[in-house]
């Protein structure tokens, strides 16, 4: 009976997931269809109107006063605060990078950043909390390095985009471990704490006669207005979904979105997929698979360990 009870919740929580990462996937074209804005005045737009998107959405299911008195308690802590302006700040710059280089034709990079992404967390996890790498995982982790060594020896340059995109939301999610905030309560104040700069600079830039609403352009005007709600209902559909899913099955998910925006860049943008290129996804797309089986306990070195009963995890 108990089975028969989870195994809807869990088809539930895999379609969720699916459905936030097929939209976080999609958004790749939703910012090319940008991409005669600056990445700047999108990332402005973004943040002014996710922060009103998502408080409409707290009012319709009657958690603003909740919502809101969450944030005031973590306001109230100098190290919650300081955490959550940190995180505010590594989040925008994700998003900014990601905007950039989507509009910039560089779609590829995007997908490689994402890919490296949960290696560079475990790397952060290492170095900051101090965390035991399995064997496995250190093998994953040295061909991951090896591919982007590969690449940056080849092209002449560091894949700057990828290890930003990596960075930024790896150490985003380190900050948030000292948070115990709820997902709209969260981007509620991540948002809140940059719409200063973001407002500030749409202010000055359509005082300058800068700004893309002035041109009266119907479709980009649309496409702005509606940036907040792209950016919230991932996140809304992922907070749901994970809930109902075993964290190690849902982490399955999270290369789904690097996929779909590989396969627009290539197949829909025409962005250039080289020899290089197809060396470096090789590594890191090994890497992934060594990474997942070992994190899920599928390697000779776990299976030992869960026998003796010194696993923990």
């Amino acid at each position: 009976m108990h089975t028969d009870v989870i195994r809807p919740q869990r088809y539930k929580g895999s379609g969720l997931l699916l459905e936030a990462y097929l939209l976080w996937g999609a958004l790749t074209i939703y910012w090319k269809l940008l991409d005669t804005v600056s990445a700047y005045e999108i990332l402005a737009h973004r943040v002014i109107w996710c922060f009103l998107f998502v408080n409409i959405v707290l009012l319709l299911k009657g958690q603003f006063n909740s919502s809101w008195q969450e944030i005031k308690i973590v306001l109230s802590s100098g190290r919650s605060a300081l955490a959550m302006i940190a995180a505010s700040l590594l989040i925008s710059l994700n998003w900014f990078t990601y905007i950039w280089a989507v509009t910039n034709e560089r779609i590829l990079e995007t997908s490689l950043g994402y890919y490296i992404n949960p290696l560079i967390t475990v790397l952060l996890g290492i170095a900051v909390l101090k965390e035991r790498l399995p064997f496995w995982q250190l093998i994953a982790f040295l061909l991951a390095a090896l591919g982007v060594l590969y690449m940056t020896f080849q092209f002449g340059s560091l894949p700057w985009i990828s290890l930003a995109l990596a960075l930024t939301f790896g150490l985003y999610g380190l900050v948030k471990k000292s948070t115990c905030l709820s997902a709209l309560s969260s981007i509620t104040l991540e948002t809140l704490l940059v719409i200063p700069i973001a407002l500030g600079y749409l202010i000055w830039l359509y005082a300058n006669e800068g700004g893309a609403l002035q041109i009266l352009n119907i479709k980009i005007t649309l496409l702005l207005l509606g940036s907040g709600a792209v950016t919230a209902l991932p996140l809304l559909l992922f907070s749901a979904g994970v809930k109902l899913m075993p964290l190690s099955a849902a982490g399955f998910f999270q290369y789904l979105s690097p996929t779909i925006s590989l396969f627009i860049g290539i197949f829909m943008f025409n962005e250039t997929f080289t020899a290089v290129h197809a060396i470096t996804f090789a590594c890191i797309w090994l890497a992934l698979l060594l990474y997942s089986l070992s994190h899920a306990g599928l390697l000779p070195e776990k299976r030992a360990e869960f026998a003796r009963g010194r696993y923990k995890r």
